[in-house]
């Protein structure tokens, strides 16, 4: 399973659910990729100002802030 978080620098949100999300790796074996919006136009287009957001392919899981109880359920799910 390979998770993306779409980030940009200096954003202490993304910085938040990074730290959060490797804890959590280290316990349910996910793969973690970091995307910075700000690298492309069409990602700054698409999330803007609503960064962090963790997405499994299409599916957005959470922004700004890690919903750990509904990341494990999809993990589980998954």
């Amino acid at each position: 399973m390979e998770l993306t978080v779409y980030v940009r620098q200096g954003c202490h949100l993304c910085e938040d659910m990074l730290a959060d999300l490797r804890d959590m790796q280290a316990r349910h074996g996910f793969g973690l990729h970091t995307v910075d919006i700000d690298a492309e136009a069409a990602l700054v287009a698409r999330y803007g100002t609503r960064v962090p957001v963790l997405c499994a392919g299409e599916r957005e899981l959470s922004h700004y802030f890690l919903d750990k109880k509904s990341l494990e359920n999809f993990l589980r799910q998954a």
